[in-house]
Formats: structure tokens, sequence, C-alpha cells
């Protein structure tokens, strides 16, 4: 058992975390909690929805319905294109998209009305009073998905991940200029960041160039060429003034230490730790909060030590005089 999970157990924490997009699989980032933790899927796309390995999770909900931000609507218009992770209730946009060689992903392969509900609605029908993480990837949706949520519901949210684009696949998406914008103002702070793309040349300047020279195929030029960023996959924790301005309560100040953790911001579960000491006094979470940031802080340090000591014994002198050269 770990150190994660025998917290939760002592303490009798079972946090909310909701998986908006579930075609990709569960995030890996929640396994070591997942024991402990009440999952949410949503998919309305049913073609390749990967379901919580049985047992993997303290409690399960799939919800086979779109999640729309429009409380009036318990019906959408959902886009099954040709690649399943890009079914989407907004539209491709075509115009953009043809830019490049994953075009064909976005093909419409055909229209089917879905049932829809508001994430409000679900956690008041599950009674999900401790919704502390949001994974969100509806292709286009994820800015106004988050707020359509009422106050209450969204100032519980300790972590957002969400997968915007960085330019327009969609007709009307949000992009991640805006998101990152309207998170920010909402007392977030950007933990984590990778940037994804694919090639940037069309399907029909591809075609003409195979015929002079037969051995180029986008399954080649995918793997070799450099990629342009199309989308980001982005991280964003909550802001330690936001919880004080809120008066949140100790429980919120032991999640954020665990997702802080969780994502490798070490240094921010430290501060989180010295903050909930100051708040609520010293005892024995605080000190067990802060002695395990304290080890992993040694921990980093101690093996970066161990990797230049090895450098040291087991590379040739020469190879460590001519890499001084090069990075000189």
């Amino acid at each position: 058992m770990n150190t994660f999970i025998q917290l939760l157990a002592k303490l009798n924490i079972h946090p909310v975390l909701i998986d908006i997009g579930a075609s990709a699989g569960t995030p890996e980032i929640w396994t070591s909690i997942a024991n402990q933790s009440i999952y949410v899927g949503f998919d309305p796309d049913r073609r390749e929805v990967h379901e919580p390995k049985e047992g993997l999770f303290y409690k399960s909900i799939i919800v086979n319905k779109a999640i729309t931000s429009d409380a009036g609507s318990n019906e959408v218009l959902f886009n099954l294109t040709k690649f399943p992770q890009c079914s989407s209730i907004l539209k491709p946009d075509t115009e953009s998209v043809s830019e490049f060689l994953f075009s064909d992903y976005f093909i419409i392969e055909r229209e089917a009305k879905v049932k829809a509900i508001t994430l409000d609605t679900v956690i008041d029908e599950f009674s999900l009073n401790q919704v502390y993480w949001i994974k969100t990837d509806t292709q286009g949706t994820d800015l106004r998905i988050f707020n359509s949520l009422s106050d209450k519901n969204k100032s519980r949210v300790l972590a957002i991940d969400v997968e915007p684009g960085l330019v327009d696949v969609y007709q009307g998406e949000d992009l991640f200029v805006d998101i990152h914008q309207n998170l920010v103002k909402q007392g977030f702070w950007l933990s984590d960041l990778k940037v994804c793309g694919t090639t940037r040349l069309k399907k029909s300047t591809l075609q003409k160039l195979s015929q002079i020279a037969p051995e180029l195929d986008s399954e080649s030029i995918s793997r070799y060429h450099k990629e342009t960023p199309c989308w980001c996959e982005a991280r964003y924790l909550r802001k330690l003034n936001w919880l004080e301005q809120n008066s949140f309560d100790k429980e919120k100040y032991i999640m954020l230490w665990i997702f802080s953790q969780l994502d490798n911001q070490i240094g921010f579960a430290a501060e989180v730790a010295l903050e909930y000491e100051r708040l609520f006094g010293k005892d024995l979470i605080s000190q067990f909060l802060i002695n395990q940031a304290i080890s992993r802080l040694k921990s980093i340090n101690h093996g970066k030590l161990i990797m230049r000591n090895v450098f040291g014994k087991v590379v040739p002198k020469e190879l460590k005089q001519w890499v001084r050269k090069i990075i000189a």
C-alpha cells in the first residue's frame, strides 16, 4: 500500500476523479490513488471506450452520455469521425485540417443524436461532493464544459487536465490561449504542458510527390518528419491563495498536496504542507506532509549526485573532455 493510499484510507477520503472523453483509457497518473478514489467516466462514442479494470477504483461509474454545457438540452448531435478519438459535438474545420497529414482522421462517417447531460446534473444525481480532479478531452469544448459548472462545484476542483487545440481543428473550438487565460483568472496555475502535433503536409501534395518518388508515403513521413504543434495536453493545479480566500478545510489542502506529489511538483507540495501547518497548526498530518516533501526533495538531489558520480567514473576522460568542448 503506497503512501497516498495509506493517507486517504486513514482519513476516509474518497476523491472523485472525473474523466470526460474516456476513449483514451484511464489517466495513468490516477493509478496511485485509484484504490481509494471514485472514478466517473464519460464518452458517448462507444467504439473505443476503455472502461477501468474491475477493482482498480474504490468505485466506478460509467455514463454513456455526452457532456453538454447547455442545461436546457438533453440531446446533442455528435459527429462520429473516422478516428473515434476525434469525434465531437463540433464539426471539424476541414479547411484548417486539410493542411495536415492526419486530415482523414476527421472525416465524419456519420452523425448521431446522443443523450446528453450536464456535469452539475451528474454530480447531483450521484451525490459526488468531492470532485477534486477533472480530466476533459471533449475535442474543442473543454473550457465551456468546466465553466458550465455551478460556482460551488467549480470551486471544489483542485486539478484539471485539458487537451485544447493550438490551431483551429474544430469550428468554434476552445483554444489553449482561451483556456489558459480563463483558468489562471480562476485561481489555477499551469503545472504541466505537453505540446503535440503532426506533419504539416497536404494529402494532395503527398499524392503528387509519391508519383515522382513512390517510396514516399504518409507512414514514413509521419514517423520522421518534424511535427507542427497542433494541440497540447495541459494540467492545472489550484493556487494556495485561492484555497485560503475560500476558507477551505484540511481535506482540500491534503488533496492538493497529493495531487502535487503525483505531478512531481514536490516544491509546491512542500509549500502546501507548510501552509497547512500555518492555518491549522502543527499536528501529525502536517509533520507527515512536510517530512514526505523533504524526503522526496532529498531523493531528487541524491539521484542527480549518483548520476554525476557514475558519469565521472564510467565515461572515459577523452569523451568527457570532448563533451565539455561541445557544450562550452
